[in-house]
C-alpha cells in the first residue's frame, strides 16, 4: 500500500466506484481523492508542496495530449498507467503525497478524475487560505496587468483574496468568461451570438 508521511495512504477509504459510472459518481471520486491529500498535506504542513504540485500537473493536461490520453483512454492497462505516473512525478519533481495518490489512483483505475481532482485541491486549499479561485477564459492571453485588476474587481466583488486561473480559448471571438465557484459571467461575443441564434429561432 502506498504511504504518504507515516501515514498509509488508504484507497479503500476514498473510493469503491466502477469507472463507468456518471459524471456525478466520478466528481464524487475525484473529492473524495482530493479531501485524502489535502487531509495528509495539512497534517504533515506539506500544503505548499502540494499546490505547487496542482500547478505542475495543470501544465502538464493543458500541453500534453499524450498525458491526457494516458489518464483517460481504456487501452492502458493498470500496470502501464501506474509505471508512467510514477516516473512522470518523479521527472515533475512532484510531493510524495501526491505521487502516492496517483500510484494509486492508477492501480484502481481512477485517474481519469485527474482534472476533476485538481479542481477540488485548488479549492480547498484556496479555502483553507481563505481566498477563491476564479477560472478565467479569455479570447486571448491576458496580460499579469488584466489578470491584476480583474483579481481587484472580483475580491471587491466576493470579498476575499482572489487567485487567479487563466486560460485562452480563441473560440470566444473577444470577451472573457470568470467562473468563481458555482457562478459564471459569460461577455464572450460567442455567448452573444449563441443568444442571438437562440432569439432568432424563436421568432422563426
Amino acid at each position: 500500500m502506498p504511504w504518504a508521511g507515516d501515514r498509509p495512504f488508504r484507497g479503500q477509504d476514498i473510493e469503491r466506484v466502477d469507472v463507468s459510472e456518471p459524471a456525478s459518481i466520478s466528481t464524487g471520486i475525484a473529492e473524495r481523492y482530493a479531501t485524502a491529500v489535502f487531509e495528509l498535506a495539512r497534517e504533515g504542513e506539506n500544503v505548499k508542496d502540494v499546490e505547487a504540485d496542482l500547478d505542475i500537473l495543470e501544465a502538464a493536461l493543458d500541453e500534453s495530449a499524450d498525458f491526457r490520453a494516458m489518464i483517460h483512454s481504456p487501452i492502458y492497462s493498470r500496470a502501464q498507467q501506474a509505471a508512467a505516473v510514477g516516473a512522470l512525478a518523479k521527472a515533475m519533481g512532484l510531493s510524495r503525497i501526491m505521487a502516492n495518490a496517483l500510484a494509486l489512483m492508477a492501480s484502481k483505475r481512477r485517474l481519469f478524475v485527474l482534472p476533476q481532482l485538481l479542481r477540488e485541491l485548488r479549492r480547498l486549499i484556496a479555502e483553507e487560505k481563505g481566498e477563491v479561485t476564479a477560472e478565467i477564459t479569455a479570447a486571448r492571453a491576458l496580460t499579469e496587468e488584466q489578470q491584476n485588476k480583474l483579481a481587484e474587481a472580483l475580491k471587491a466583488a466576493v470579498g476575499k483574496d482572489v487567485k487567479i486561473r487563466a486560460s485562452v480559448d480563441e473560440g470566444l471571438i473577444g470577451g472573457v468568461i470568470v467562473k468563481v465557484g458555482s457562478k459564471m459571467i459569460d461577455t464572450s461575443i460567442r455567448s452573444k451570438l449563441a443568444n442571438l441564434q437562440n432569439a432568432m429561432k424563436e421568432v422563426g
